[in-house]
């Protein structure tokens, strides 16, 4: 069974593990270092996730890559965010147009259709993602926050190609997979080989948030378009969410939460288990001898929300 998280309208109940809140991991500073990895312009939820990242003040953001075909057109528009927040110094850098095992991808961002309307750059080259990360990371060894959002090709190629490079990172942190029902998520299933990858490499820490936990966090699209406004990046997310709701009335935030539990862990309740992937599937084993990955359990809808539009709001400094 496959559920797409970009067309899902109905509701699915999930049974809640809880487990005690993840650790923090410390700081550079007073920041932490993070790299973004996206798959942009389809769901409106990963415009709101950089939407997030650009306005918290505890994020450093190092680069931004994009990855699920038409590459260029989705660096485009984190350029746009980018320059909305005044921040074009942030580096961006488009992936692959095919999958880990050679298939090329055929998705056409629709929300592209905004570039019109918002400055952005042009001058990106498909590729250059999968070095960037690399040097990147080599860079600042154990100090960075690999979030990623989408098909997991970009960080899968990464690791494929880079062996080295996952004890150098502190951490991952994914919006990926389902954990209580063997179903399909629309990331873990975008590029099955990159996620078994994925989830197969020796990173320090491995958090995943999947869509039993983030289809919690729902709101209308009137509801949306009452917070999203005041200029800048919160209008930017509203008028591509314009384009999203020609799909669906409503957003789920699944990419946002993902991001938000690496600078407020403890919205979220987690447990610590061992994670396979097989055929896209992400399938659970409480009870393995390690446990190198940990799952969200659930969470603290209400506190997300309160924190997620206090700072895209700007109300946080």
């Amino acid at each position: 069974m496959k559920i797409s998280r970009r067309s899902f309208i109905g509701g699915v109940a999930g049974c809640s593990l809880l487990a005690a809140p993840f650790a923090g991991f410390s700081e550079t500073g007073n920041k932490f270092p993070v790299l973004f990895d996206t798959d942009i312009g389809d769901d409106i939820d990963d415009a709101a996730c950089l939407a997030y990242l650009l306005s918290q003040p505890r994020c450093e953001l190092l680069g931004v890559t994009t990855e699920f075909g038409s590459n260029v057109e989705r660096a485009r528009l984190v350029s746009a965010f980018c320059m909305a927040a005044g921040r074009d110094d942030v580096p961006i850098h488009a992936g692959q147009p095919f999958s880990m095992k050679g298939k090329p991808f055929k998705m056409h961002p629709s929300q592209a259709k905004v570039l019109s309307n918002w400055p952005h750059r042009k001058d990106f080259e498909e590729g250059t993602a999968v070095d960037f990360l690399y040097e990147t990371i080599m860079s600042r060894p154990g100090e960075i926050t690999l979030l990623a959002v989408g098909p997991l090709t970009n960080i899968g190629r990464l690791f494929k190609e880079h062996p080295d490079v996952a004890g150098n990172l502190a951490r991952v942190v994914l919006m990926n997979g389902h954990f209580t029902a063997p179903v399909g998520e629309w990331n873990a299933i975008g590029d099955k080989a990159a996620t078994r990858a994925v989830y197969e490499a020796p990173v320090p820490s491995l958090v995943s948030v999947g869509l039993n936990v983030t289809l919690k966090c729902r709101i209308s699209a009137a509801e949306a378009r009452e917070r999203f406004r005041g200029g800048g990046v919160p209008d930017l997310v509203a008028e591509m969410a314009e384009v999203w709701f020609d799909r669906a009335p409503f957003i789920i935030f699944h990419d946002p939460l993902a991001a938000v539990s690496i600078f407020e862990p403890d919205v979220l309740a987690y447990k610590d288990v061992k994670v396979y992937s097989r055929n896209g599937l992400t399938l659970v084993n409480h009870f393995a001898r390690e446990r190198p990955h940990r799952i969200a359990t659930d969470v603290d809808r209400d506190r997300f929300f309160d924190h997620y539009f206090d700072v895209v709001s700007g109300s946080v400094q």
